[in-house]
């Protein structure tokens, strides 16, 4: 089956800001793992990256993606409006047309683009994959972000083509 690794909003707004998510070296470098074993396994890596009006302005430094990144300038780049990456973007189509049947899913922010885009993958019959230490988010004024972090991993784990795995895990073998 192939596969390709969706890394969502991993942007310099969010990364490289003042203010960076819960965990987020850890994330960052369990990112950078995943981009080493996607290369060396033939494993299609694909940038996806938020617009926000006054926050990640297209073409802006905050819109970049996150500068600490290997990014390899072959991988494909969709970018998106809203936390569903497949809502209005070519993603399914780029999907379809390259054969790819699985998704593996890390990055930002793991209550909205994460959420959305891994039930959106799963609901359209792809089989995923969510790094589960490999997404993040900041803290709400009503969860913490661990707390967020855990249970978004559990609910869409209870999707029937959603399934958890850690970065040492899928790296391992």
């Amino acid at each position: 089956m192939k596969s390709a690794l969706l890394v969502v909003d991993v942007q310099n707004g969010v990364f490289g800001s003042p203010n960076p998510p819960y965990l987020s070296e850890n994330v960052i470098s369990n990112i950078e793992q995943l981009l080493s074993y996607a290369s060396s396994s033939e494993i299609e890596v694909i940038f996806i990256q938020h617009e926000i009006s006054g926050v990640l302005e297209p073409e802006s430094e905050a819109w970049q993606l996150f500068s600490d990144l290997a990014i390899n300038d072959s991988s494909y780049k969709v970018r998106k409006k809203t936390p569903d990456s497949f809502y209005n973007t070519n993603l399914r189509e780029y999907l379809d047309e390259n054969g790819i049947e699985h998704v593996l899913i890390c990055g930002y922010s793991t209550e909205f683009c994460i959420d959305r885009t891994a039930f959106s993958a799963a609901s359209k019959g792809y089989k995923v994959t969510l790094i589960e230490d490999a997404h993040t988010t900041h803290s709400k004024p009503h969860l913490d972000a661990p707390s967020i972090i855990a249970h978004h991993s559990f609910t869409l784990s209870k999707h029937p083509n959603i399934f958890l795995s850690s970065t040492a895990t899928l790296t391992s073998g």
